[in-house]
């Protein structure tokens, strides 16, 4: 039953996220990944400048973001266990969902930052030109 429950929990939580991504996402469009930036570094005419100061920010993030996602996968899952005994403590699972979200948070304002100075180090026809790119559906 309690799979069940949590199961059910998980397809909420996947439906939200996918109706979510069905909508426009206002920030997400202001934004460019790197990932990105790299496919269409030629189309936007990179000076080595601008490639140097990207890798050089995304070599300083990534390790920094591989090692919080390790800690939230292991601090969830030690959620996870309080939830399935038979009777949760409501201060414990409280507690650990502090440090949960707490480790999203620090995840997601990296991130953010990143993109933020990603967008910052791109000029404003540069910009134009990733939206424009981005809006095109890929080539097959």
């Amino acid at each position: 039953m309690k799979l069940k429950a949590m199961i059910a929990v998980a397809l909420l939580i996947f439906a939200g996220s996918f109706v979510r991504a069905q909508q426009a996402d206002p920030i997400a469009e202001n934004l460019y990944p790197p990932e990105l930036i790299v496919q269409y570094q030629q189309a936007l005419g990179l000076s080595e400048e601008q490639k140097t100061f990207i890798k050089a920010e995304v070599y300083r993030t990534q390790p920094l973001l591989m090692e919080w996602q390790w800690k939230l996968q292991d601090e969830v899952d030690k959620l996870a266990v309080l939830l399935k005994s038979d009777k949760s403590t409501e201060r414990d699972a409280l507690e650990q969902l502090s440090n949960v979200l707490g480790l999203e948070q620090n995840i997601k304002r990296t991130q953010l930052t990143l993109l933020i100075r990603l967008k910052n180090k791109l000029t404003p026809e540069q910009q134009s030109k990733l939206r424009e790119l981005r809006s095109k559906p890929a080539a097959k």
